[in-house]
């Protein structure tokens, strides 16, 4: 894969480490599990935003351009780390949120000021509206005589999809250095960019290695719709002479529970236990949900004692503090 060919600055603290989970492994009767600790990539409270980060930044600055403008919940990882590199850059940030004003700002929105970010709240879920909202703001800063760089949800775009590709490489590369043989990749995945590039990656070299996607809000089809789709814009931005199978694409939305951003008794319980167990801080919209979906397999039998599981912190703890109301007990 072509991948130094692409727009790129160098934001993240990489490689991120791949640590050992004896403790959990223990508590849980196998199997092996590592994690790969994209919490910690450095930039704003880290996580996987900050590799995709790398790209689109790359590509904003080579245009020319002097202002962001970029989509999320209101607790959204990707703005907090969006707003940090733009003004790392010398770049204005703004984020169009979905949600209310909270009575006091928390976790990642408090951050987003912080940053000095221009924050515009839109009551709706709708990501048809919240774009069309984006779209707006982009038209008016072109009528200013501005150069908007606009981020879809998430940081899923080709680009985005392309530092995962390079982030399944990194893995790769230290699991072969320990002579570690692992079976199964298991993450967060909601707006498809960090499955599409591990699934690449994954898929170009031939491991085996299976990529499991555990929804933290849409169905099964919707991400498994945007992974396929990203795929297939990674494959035609790296010149890739292959093509994805349909079946090859894991994605389970059996642990979202209510809705996004709500978390679920399973993921509170498995945010205290990682905690407990590893001293690793899960968050409660994304990695919680996910780490729940990864002990439940493990207690149905889906992975055997004897295999090795990495599972992709993706980050995400500034929320813990907006959620302090459900982790404060138990």
């Amino acid at each position: 894969m072509q991948l130094g060919r692409l727009p790129r600055l160098k934001i993240a603290a990489l490689p991120t480490p791949l640590e050992e989970a004896p403790s959990l492994s223990a508590y849980l009767g196998g199997p092996r599990i590592l994690f790969k600790r994209d919490d910690i990539t450095g930039l704003a409270f880290g996580g996987n935003e900050v590799r995709k980060t790398e790209y689109l930044m790359g590509e904003a600055v080579d245009r020319g351009c002097d202002v962001v403008v970029t989509v999320g919940a209101v607790q959204s990882n990707h703005a907090r780390v969006t707003a940090a590199a733009a003004r790392r850059l010398g770049l204005d940030a703004i984020v169009v949120l979905s949600g209310d004003e909270p009575p006091h700002r928390q976790g990642n929105l408090l951050l987003d000021a912080i940053f000095g970010a221009e924050i515009r709240l839109v009551d709706t879920e709708d990501d048809y509206v919240l774009m069309g909202v984006v779209e707006d703001v982009a038209r008016d800063l072109r009528r200013q005589g501005r150069n908007p760089y606009v981020i879809p949800r998430g940081g899923a775009t080709p680009l985005g999809a392309a530092a995962f590709a390079n982030a399944g490489l990194e893995l790769l590369d230290q699991l072969n250095t320990r002579g570690i043989r692992a079976d199964a990749i298991v993450h967060a995945s909601t707006s498809g960019g960090t499955q599409a590039g591990l699934y690449t990656a994954m898929k170009v070299t031939q491991t085996g290695i299976r990529v499991c996607g555990v929804s933290a809000g849409p169905t099964r089809d919707v991400v498994t719709g945007r992974v396929r789709a990203l795929v297939g814009d990674l494959v035609a931005l790296l010149g890739l002479d292959w093509r994805p199978h349909p079946d090859d694409f894991v994605v389970t939305d059996e642990y979202v529970g209510e809705r996004y951003g709500l978390p679920t008794p399973a993921c509170l319980d498995a945010m205290r236990l990682v905690a407990r167990t590893e001293g690793i801080l899960l968050d409660p919209v994304y990695t919680g949900k996910a780490m729940a979906g990864m002990i439940d397999m493990v207690r149905h039998g889906e992975f055997a004692p004897e295999q090795t599981v990495v599972f992709w912190h993706t980050g995400g703890q500034p929320a813990v503090f907006a959620y302090a109301g459900w982790l404060s007990e138990g």
